[in-house]
């Protein structure tokens, strides 16, 4: 990739209806990259590793205005850091964690924005609620009421052609949209958090409100 950084932002911007909100996936990328990306009008980004993202929000806290979102597998002993770090996080993927997370939340004052990561087809690659598990779990999610429960995020399982990746993302835009008409006081569905840099497109088509680019914004990673 010989563009910079901050053209590709404004490419994928021009491509993205202004409803979908656009997240950095900044992982294994230095902050110096940050930096660029925030210059061409970035707020929203993304990491998946703890220690990884502290080290970098120590040296961009000038930058107060940034969203900082935690997209990887949250294991339960770093949930505390999690919402200390992190305003939102993509990947809750179990109704313990969701309790564990609530817990925290009450106890440090915090409201944090959350999706519950779902599986809409089997998948031992990831984490996440099945359909029916997420539907059995909907009573005991609505007791954490600290969390603010936002929406839903999936990932599609690998090597799945361009109809089959479009049916996984038009399927969770279903069940939010079946979750929501359930009427919880404390579950809200109106976010997507769906498509990456190879099936984004796809995602927005299915309704997707939040997309989580890496690649195609910063290059490939070492």
């Amino acid at each position: 990739m010989n563009s910079s950084i901050s053209e590709r932002i404004v490419t994928i911007r021009s491509s993205l209806p202004t409803s979908v909100r656009l997240i950095a996936v900044s992982k294994q990328v230095s902050a110096e990259a940050i930096r660029s990306a925030y210059a061409a009008g970035i707020r929203d980004f993304g990491e998946s590793r703890i220690q990884e993202a502290a080290v970098k929000q120590a040296q961009l806290q000038d930058l107060s205005d940034i969203t900082w979102h935690f997209i990887g597998h949250l294991q339960s002993n770093k949930a505390k850091k999690a919402i200390e770090q992190f305003q939102w996080i993509h990947s809750v993927d179990n109704l313990k964690l969701a309790v564990r997370l609530d817990q925290l939340a009450q106890e440090l004052g915090v409201s944090p924005q959350v999706c519950l990561q779902v599986k809409i087809l089997p998948d031992p690659n990831k984490s996440g609620w099945s359909v029916a598990e997420l539907l059995a779990d909907l009573p005991a999610l609505n007791q954490c009421k600290t969390l603010q429960i936002q929406g839903l995020m999936t990932i599609p399982p690998s090597g799945l052609d361009d109809p089959k990746i479009l049916s996984v993302f038009n399927r969770c835009h279903e069940l939010a949209k079946e979750i929501q008409e359930q009427n919880w006081p404390y579950i809200k569905m109106q976010q997507l958090s769906m498509g990456m840099s190879g099936d984004y497109e796809l995602a927005v088509q299915a309704g997707a409100t939040m997309v989580r680019l890496g690649t195609i914004l910063f290059g490939d990673r070492p």
